[in-house]
């Protein structure tokens, strides 16, 4: 069995961010199955600081909806964080992309800073089929 999946970045590695943003649209038409990995990796921190990152979907890459289609639980400390996104629930989204919030609280500086990077990758086929027979 060969198993192959592109990965996509949402967020490069390594980004530095001190306010909530936004990642680039990244197209999700061509996959051939509609059920990715995405993984928020977390490589720099400073204490008293928390960051949500959530995923949300577009039929165009313009108009974005209102609510995310997947949310990461708030995270305080440095890691990895898979979650699975199945998009065979949202058939018109062709687009994703990342959005992230940032808050800090607490003595010393008022500015929150964290670094990290959420990828992407599509979950094959054989690797879900073979879940599914348990």
């Amino acid at each position: 069995m060969t198993i192959t999946a592109t990965e996509t970045t949402l967020v490069s590695s390594g980004t530095v961010v001190t306010a909530k943003g936004d990642g680039p649209a990244a197209g999700v038409s061509e996959a051939h199955n509609r059920v990715f990995l995405v993984t928020l990796s977390i490589t720099k921190i400073i204490e008293q600081e928390s960051l949500d990152v959530s995923i949300f979907g577009s039929a165009d890459g313009a108009t974005w909806g209102a609510k995310s289609i997947l949310a990461f639980k708030q995270e305080f400390y440095a890691g990895e964080y898979p979650l699975l996104l199945d998009l065979n629930a949202h058939p018109d989204v062709k687009f994703v992309r990342a959005h992230w919030e940032v808050a800090r609280w607490g003595r010393g500086t008022e500015t929150p800073m964290f670094e990290f990077g959420v990828t992407m990758k599509e979950v094959p086929a054989e690797i879900l089929r073979e879940v599914a027979k348990g």
